[in-house]
């Protein structure tokens, strides 16, 4: 009777081994929190719902950035350091963006309007805005070089080197980018920039994009993480975390972007106007104060000439 139980009971542990041993083996979609797997490694099948579609992933690397910016677009439908001369930075906001098979963006953007646009590889406007009909985007231009710009919000005293190993070990680990593609890392100040550089014969099939690595680090910067909640956005320092933010993301193509004067934005627009204004206001009331002092000249000339003939007489 002992020998009967024992062995039932054995099976049970047995069977419940095996059940956690091929829960634990579940796929799992590392790189986006709302990404759906199946299957078990290494053959996972994973999918992303994008608005009504779903779109096929590969959860392994980073998700490409216009997928998640139309996933984003449509779920929301209810420095210091001199900046380089040809960089951008996307100003132009959220939109739903048209992309490849493969995830990345497509050359021309229309945004479901008749006004069309240019956009580089990290899907930021490159050219002025034109009509659907004769705005013509022949290639799609590679962004080459990104630039991570933040924060620290850290006061803790650490070294330059521990900051830069951290940051490293971050984009090798967490956004899984080979560390040959991190030119620089410079620290200035309160400041810190990440320089990625990447061009088109450097990039291997499979590796992950830097436009992708500069998306992802502005999401977790800001307090907006894409991966899974198991997984925070953490940079460990000497046993703490070391705290940043207000990211700013700049994008270098290869080559010179078609902008003129007219993207200015209404910020700026605004500051030129004040400027303007203040500057015609000086000058009315230096105007005003030079006829105001040549009146009272002249008074208290015809005064004095006065007073002098009636002493005379």
């Amino acid at each position: 009777m002992k020998t009967s139980t024992m062995l039932r009971l054995g099976a049970a542990l047995l069977c419940c081994l095996l059940i956690t041993q091929a829960q634990s083996q579940d796929c799992k979609c590392d790189t986006h929190f709302d990404g759906k797997c199946t299957g078990a490694p290494p053959s996972c099948a994973c999918t992303l719902s994008i608005g009504p579609d779903t779109k096929e992933v590969d959860c392994t690397k980073l998700i490409p950035k216009c997928l998640l910016m139309k996933k984003e677009s449509l779920g929301t439908k209810a420095g210091r350091r001199q900046k380089p001369a040809n960089a951008l930075i996307d100003n132009d906001g959220l939109y739903n963006p048209d992309c490849e098979a493969d995830g990345t963006f497509k050359a021309r953007q229309c945004n479901g309007t008749n006004t069309c646009w240019c956009v580089n590889s990290a899907g930021v406007r490159r050219t002025e805005k034109g009509d659907q009909q004769t705005k013509k985007c022949p290639e799609l231009v590679r962004t080459f070089w990104v630039i991570v710009q933040m924060k620290r919000n850290n006061t803790d005293s650490v070294t330059d080197a521990d900051v830069k190993a951290a940051l490293k070990t971050l984009i090798t680990t967490r956004y899984k980018m080979p560390e040959k593609y991190i030119d620089n890392i410079e620290l200035e100040e309160a400041y810190i920039f990440i320089d990625l550089k990447q061009n088109s014969t450097q990039k291997a099939a499979g590796e992950v994009d830097i436009t992708d690595v500069g998306y992802y680090m502005e999401k977790d910067i800001k307090g907006d993480n894409l991966m899974q909640a198991d997984n925070p956005f953490a940079i460990p320092i000497n046993g703490k975390n070391f705290l940043v933010q207000e990211p700013i993301i700049m994008y270098i193509d290869e080559k010179p972007h078609e902008l003129s004067m007219k993207r200015l934005t209404a910020g700026v627009i605004a500051v030129i106007v004040v400027v303007v204004v203040a500057i015609v206001a000086g000058i009315v009331v230096l105007i005003i104060t030079r006829r105001k002092k040549g009146k009272y000249e002249k008074a208290e000339m015809k005064e004095m000439n006065e007073m002098q003939k009636e002493l005379n007489s």
